[in-house]
């Protein structure tokens, strides 16, 4: 896989019936290894290993409801309260992060109301405060604070 702009781990890959698939500790069993979830275990391991959110208030790749259809969020944190915290939109590092990403995070946020909203190649990565009524992006990822 390809080095990501985000810190190294050591990851638990295996081979299965010639897929490879990694480990998720959220989810707590092994994933196909795609290009996404490259980028995604890579982005856990970022926000529980350095900016400290805990593994405890995580949900990942949880289900979501947007005008009666049903979606899939990548990574979702919830505060201590167990009100949305920040909201993680992962792309392979194959895609290019444009404004139908941003887009897609934004819809996925109407009715989550998380209050942090990330978007993430594993290259480039994009984060916004959401205040109720308008977006500011922010310069970094801010650390969670219990």
């Amino acid at each position: 896989m390809v080095q990501l702009n985000l810190p190294q781990f050591k990851c638990n890959i295996r081979k299965n019936d010639r897929k490879y698939e990694i480990f998720d500790g959220i989810r707590k069993k092994y994933v196909v290894l795609t290009p996404e979830e490259w980028v995604r275990q890579h982005f856990i391991n970022y926000l529980t290993g350095h900016l400290r959110y805990p593994r405890s208030l995580m949900a990942v790749e949880s289900g979501t409801r947007y005008h009666g259809l049903q979606k899939r969020t990548d990574i979702l944190v919830y505060d201590n309260s167990m009100a949305p915290l920040l909201l993680t939109e992962c792309k392979s590092y194959k895609v290019k992060i444009d404004q139908s990403s941003m887009d897609q995070v934004a819809m996925y946020n109407r009715g989550l109301k998380a209050r942090y909203v990330v978007i993430t190649n594993g290259l480039q990565h994009f984060c916004c405060e959401f205040d109720g009524s308008s977006w500011t992006f922010l310069k970094e990822i801010p650390a969670f604070e219990p």
